[in-house]
């Protein structure tokens, strides 16, 4: 099955590097378990722009995105659900975290993520990696 092509709007490119910079202490610590191949053996990414919006983190192999839900999403709402109904049309599904929950239970936040991929995500891939 060949990798479905992700668009993005290219002024967001620069918008992800500068999110990469400033990021949440809640994604710097999430990102510091899943990258590199750690979870799974599946590549994550952070700040990826997808068509109009950028995700927190995202999984090609697995079509998943990672969104750190804190204080900046206050108020955003409406945003938040229509930015999820646009990346289910493009068949990626979005798993949402408190930041609180990377703070204070890290280890059910990368646990419910390794159930996902073990009850979900596996069976939207076809090509999962080799194990490490």
């Amino acid at each position: 099955m060949s990798r479905a092509i992700i668009h993005y709007r290219p002024d967001l490119k620069d918008k992800s590097r500068e999110l990469r910079k400033r990021c949440t202490k809640a994604e710097i610590i999430l990102w510091k378990y899943i990258r590199r191949k750690q979870i799974k053996g599946y590549q994550f990414y952070r700040q990826k722009p997808i068509d109009n919006y950028i995700a927190d983190f995202f999984c090609y192999e697995l079509m998943l995105a990672i969104e750190i839900d804190g204080i900046s999403h206050n108020n955003k709402e409406e945003y938040d659900r229509r930015r999820d109904i646009q990346f289910n049309d493009l068949g990626i599904h979005v798993l949402r975290f408190y930041d609180q929950d990377v703070h204070k239970n890290l280890d059910g936040v990368l646990e419910a993520l390794k159930d996902w991929i073990d009850n979900c995500g596996q069976s939207r891939n076809l090509n999962p990696p080799t194990p490490l």
